[in-house]
Parts: structure tokens; C-alpha cells; sequence
């Protein structure tokens, strides 16, 4: 399905664009902007893969060679475990490079939510992703083979749009960082709101979900992905209250 590679690609170049663009606002170094920008984009992927693999640990250890299979390579993966993987290269890099690391992550953090949405829509194009069976007028029905052949669509039965509705929760967040990017009043304000808005959409969004590895927790309470979610919503929570109220003496003290 070359539209998903397509669509992928072009949502890393656009969000590395406007990433690179915003670090200029911030004056950070456009040649340290690119290169950070390819480190966490590679670092990404290759988590998405490995947390794909950690929630189905057990078919893997029983099929160790489907690890390195077409299928497996073809998944998507789980954005989560990207996220945490790319949120771990930058804060090697940062520090390797003396970057300042809030305003780094305030630039990126509104070209990774375009680059996403993107990315989502690519998902939709190869039918991965995929949500559960719907009654309602917006399910959309797969028929290709080889949708069910490489990733495991159900076909012929209508299902909630999942990928299309993390793509518009992803852009309106891209427009909302952008407007806090071009007014923020503290590093880490663009940062922690996107920590707080994704997680706290994509809790609400798994329940919708029906595409196998994601993982249970706590007894089958709720998925691996909506735990990580959770998490991102207190630390993006944290990191906002923290950083303002250290804002806040500043700003009166003008």
C-alpha cells in the first residue's frame, strides 16, 4: 500500500519543517534543529516497534522469528512507546549538545502533532489502526485483501474511523500549539500541552479501538496505551503548573 509509506514520509518532512522553522524562533542552531529532528524521528519508529512487540511479548517469545517478519516490519506500531523512545533520544541530545531542552521541545512539539495527523491518515489508507464495528452513518467498510493480508482488516463490516479521528484530534491540537508557540510566556508551556491534549485524547480514543497489540493492565482494566496516556496527561499537567508558577514572579516582577 504505497499511499501509507507515502503519507508517513510526508508527515515526518512537513513536521521536521515546521519543526526546524519554529527553532529558528527560538534561536537554536537550524543545522542542531535537523539533526535532532532525523534522531528522534529514527528513535520514534524504532519504539513504536519495540512496544508493539513488548504488549504481544508472549507470541514472540513463542514465534521469535516473526519478530524480524514482513508483518511485523509493515505495523505501524504503537505510537506510545515512539513517543517515549523519541522524548528519551532528545533529552540525550539536548544534553549532549547544550540545547536549551524546554524551548527545543516547544518548537518540536507542534510539527510532531502535524506530522501525526498526517501519519494517521496513512493508517486509514492501509486500513491499520482500525476500530470496532458501528451502526453509525460515519463507519467506513474495508474491502481491500490486502489490507486483511498484511495487517489483519476485517473486511466487508463497518468501523468507527479511528485513524481519521486521531488525525483531526492531532490537528486541531497542531493549531492550538501553534497559537500557545506564538504567545507562550514560559519554556515548556507548548511542551505540556501537548503532553496533556494527546494523552488525554488518545485515552478516550482507545475505547474505540479494536486492532490487536496494545496490551492490558491491571487485570484487563484498561490497555497498555491508555495507561501511558494517562501518564502523559500528568507529566504535560505537572510540567505546565511547575513552569508557570516559576513564570509567574517574573512576570509580576516586570
Amino acid at each position: 500500500m504505497p499511499s501509507y509509506g507515502f503519507l508517513v514520509s510526508l508527515g515526518v518532512l512537513v513536521g521536521l519543517w515546521i519543526s526546524v522553522r519554529n527553532s529558528r524562533r527560538e534561536a537554536i542552531d537550524p543545522e542542531k534543529a535537523w539533526n535532532f529532528g532525523i534522531l528522534v524521528v529514527l528513535c520514534g519508529i524504532l519504539g513504536s516497534k519495540i512496544l508493539y512487540i513488548l504488549v504481544d511479548l508472549s507470541y514472540y517469545t513463542s514465534h521469535p522469528r516473526e519478530i524480524l517478519s514482513l508483518s511485523t516490519l509493515q505495523a505501524g506500531g504503537v505510537f506510545s512507546g515512539g513517543l517515549i523512545a523519541a522524548l528519551m533520544a532528545a533529552a540525550w541530545y539536548i544534553r549532549k549538545n547544550h540545547m536549551p531542552a524546554l524551548a527545543t521541545c516547544d518548537a518540536f512539539a507542534p510539527g510532531l502533532a502535524l506530522g501525526h495527523a498526517i501519519g494517521r491518515v496513512g493508517c486509514f489508507a492501509a486500513g491499520c489502526c482500525w476500530g470496532k464495528p458501528t451502526n453509525h452513518f460515519w463507519g467506513v467498510t474495508f474491502t481491500n485483501p490486502l489490507a486483511q493480508q498484511w495487517v489483519g482488516t476485517p473486511l466487508g463490516q463497518a468501523l468507527e474511523p479511528t485513524q481519521l479521528f486521531e488525525a483531526l484530534v492531532e490537528l486541531a491540537n497542531f493549531f492550538i500549539l501553534m497559537w500557545f508557540f506564538q504567545r507562550k510566556k514560559f519554556d515548556g508551556q507548548v511542551l505540556g500541552a501537548y503532553l496533556f491534549l494527546y494523552g488525554f485524547a488518545r485515552y478516550f480514543l482507545e475505547f474505540l479501538r479494536d486492532d490487536p497489540g496494545r496490551g492490558e493492565v491491571f487485570g484487563g482494566m484498561m490497555t497498555g496505551t491508555q495507561l501511558i496516556a494517562i501518564l502523559l496527561v500528568i507529566a504535560g499537567g505537572v510540567l505546565w503548573l511547575r513552569r508557570a508558577a516559576k513564570a509567574a514572579p517574573a512576570t509580576a516582577a516586570r
